[in-house]
């Protein structure tokens, strides 16, 4: 955000935060693959380090506007009566990410790359044995979730809310992670959960903003509940496993 107020070019912000995101990501790579660190807590360490930085960075710029990014409206959506602007009119990096997805899911499923990875994520001492390099797979993987998750933290900053303020996320990584259960770890279900999650937080906002007699504070634990409600019911199930490899510190020889 505070790049993107600076230029007054919003893609420029989005550019640099997916920067700031891929460097971070390459610590914790650092520290996960090469270190041999703990993964839980290296994630929890840089995420932390990375809530006082934003923190101190943005103190300038807390209630500053934005320019944003402009939002096009579906073609022969506005013909309909119950169609408003805010339901169907969004900026690129929506109508990008559906096909982001898609190319993600050909990366993983079609491509020798992507198969590699996906060995490397259920047995990385059976993809070593096949020759793979696990270290670099897990730099490259590292290097682009990192990209990626920078785009979405600025999308929230620079397009949503087009203004900065401290913890603004609101735990939205965390619903982030409930989705890639709630997926069982493939870009296509993805989509599909993303609208779902986005529809509960679309809730919230809509029934805030005309009004309802419902607490703000129950309509603030809509998105959560389900989150919680997807934990509940998918993470404990067998046939809905995480990759083997998960949470797992290679000690091999590379």
């Amino acid at each position: 955000f505070a790049v993107s107020s600076v230029t007054g070019n919003p893609w420029v912000g989005i550019a640099a935060a997916a920067i700031a995101g891929a460097l971070f990501n390459l610590i914790y790579a650092f520290l996960v693959v090469t270190r041999k660190a703990n993964q839980l807590a290296s994630g929890l360490a840089i995420m932390f380090f990375g809530m006082g930085l934003s923190a101190m960075i943005g103190k300038g710029y807390i209630g500053s506007g934005s320019k944003g990014l402009a939002r096009y409206q579906i073609p022969g959506i506005a013909s309909f009566s119950w169609a408003t602007d805010s339901m169907f009119s969004y900026d690129l990096l929506v109508y990008f990410a559906i096909p982001v997805a898609i190319l993600v899911w050909w990366i993983l499923f079609r491509t020798r790359w992507g198969l590699s990875l996906r060995a490397v994520g259920e047995s990385p001492s059976a993809a070593f044995a096949a020759g793979r390099r696990i270290s670099l797979l897990k730099y490259q993987a590292a290097l682009m979730c990192g990209l990626l998750g920078g785009v979405a933290g600025a999308h929230l900053s620079v397009a949503l809310a087009r203004t900065w303020s401290e913890g603004m996320s609101g735990g939205r990584g965390f619903i982030a992670v409930a989705l890639v259960i709630f997926s069982k770890w493939h870009p296509l279900r993805a989509i599909v959960g993303a609208m779902l999650f986005g529809g509960a937080v679309t809730l919230q906002l809509q029934l805030q903003a005309h009004g309802s007699s419902i607490s703000p504070f129950l309509l603030n634990m809509i998105p959560y509940v389900l989150t919680l409600s997807v934990l509940l019911i998918w993470g404990g199930a067998r046939r809905f496993a995480a990759p083997g490899g998960l949470g797992r510190v290679y000690s091999g020889e590379e």
